[in-house]
């Protein structure tokens, strides 16, 4: 089994954060571990309040990992200050494996993650190791200081963030208008564009780490950066189209959607 490491924050609501990227390990076979760096009061509203974990307890807990444990791949998440991510730069130079970086920045509901100083941070320490970062429209225009309106945009702010030592750069056009979903990815000095049907669906939270997340996973099993990009959109896709109501406000993906499709067709004909 391989086994697939998620630095983050914790979402008490259970949708997004370590809680979405262990229940997408599960879903996708291979084994979750966590390293969490926030804790965060929140439901379907939004954020409440957030807390940040020690960058000491963070060093720990990455240390206590990579002393025991083979790690196939990392997936990181929110890192909310400049501390934390220089511990985490530190300890995973040391370690030769993929590294999907989703740069959480803002929470849906518009609740800054990411302190001010740490942006250049995450800039500078984290997006150089990174095999792929996955950032959204509105993420990679604060990263380079412009707007995306466009493909022909996108094109450009990929190509602008790889000039800051990025590696391989999955721009999601979500927030673009359009019947699908277009994702693209620049990598080796060549566009990849995936379209996958937009699904109109209000329960959509957690969407970003889920994808990084099954990215990582599918990096671990062993699959091409394209292969695991394309697979893990599928999984995202039938998730939101499976996604449901819960509390009052932007329900989660569902992570289990097949599971959960074979179990109740098997128990309820």
């Amino acid at each position: 089994m391989k086994h697939v490491l998620t630095i983050a924050g914790s979402d008490s609501g259970g949708g997004a954060g370590i809680q979405a990227d262990l229940k997408t390990f599960s879903a996708l076979g291979v084994y979750g571990m966590s390293v969490i760096t926030a804790i965060t009061a929140q439901n379907t509203r939004g954020v409440q309040a957030v807390e940040d974990v020690s960058p000491e307890l963070v060093e720990a807990q990455l240390t206590s990992i990579f002393s025991d444990i083979r790690v196939d791949a990392v997936k990181i998440g929110m890192v909310s200050n400049q501390e934390t991510i220089q511990v985490i730069a530190r300890q995973l130079e040391k370690y030769p494996v993929p590294i999907v970086l989703d740069p959480v920045m803002v929470a849906k509901g518009g609740h800054a993650l990411l302190q001010p100083n740490a942006e250049q941070a995450l800039l500078e320490q984290l997006l150089p190791l990174a095999t792929l970062v996955t950032p959204n429209i509105p993420e990679i225009e604060r990263m380079i200081g412009g707007t995306v309106h466009s493909l022909a945009d996108m094109k450009q702010a990929a190509v602008k963030l790889t000039e800051r030592q990025a590696g391989a750069v999955l721009l999601k056009g979500g927030h673009l208008e359009g019947q699908d979903a277009t994702d693209l990815l620049y990598t080796d000095e060549r566009y990849v564009v995936f379209e996958q049907e937009r699904i109109e669906s209000r329960h959509t939270h957690g969407t970003g780490c889920t994808l990084s997340a099954a990215i990582a996973a599918n990096l671990a099993l062993g699959h091409s950066l394209e292969n695991s990009i394309r697979y893990a959109k599928r999984y995202v896709t039938e998730a939101i189209r499976h996604g449901f109501a819960l509390g009052h406000g932007i329900g989660p993906t569902h992570h289990f959607h097949e599971l959960w499709r074979d179990t109740h067709a098997t128990t309820h004909p």
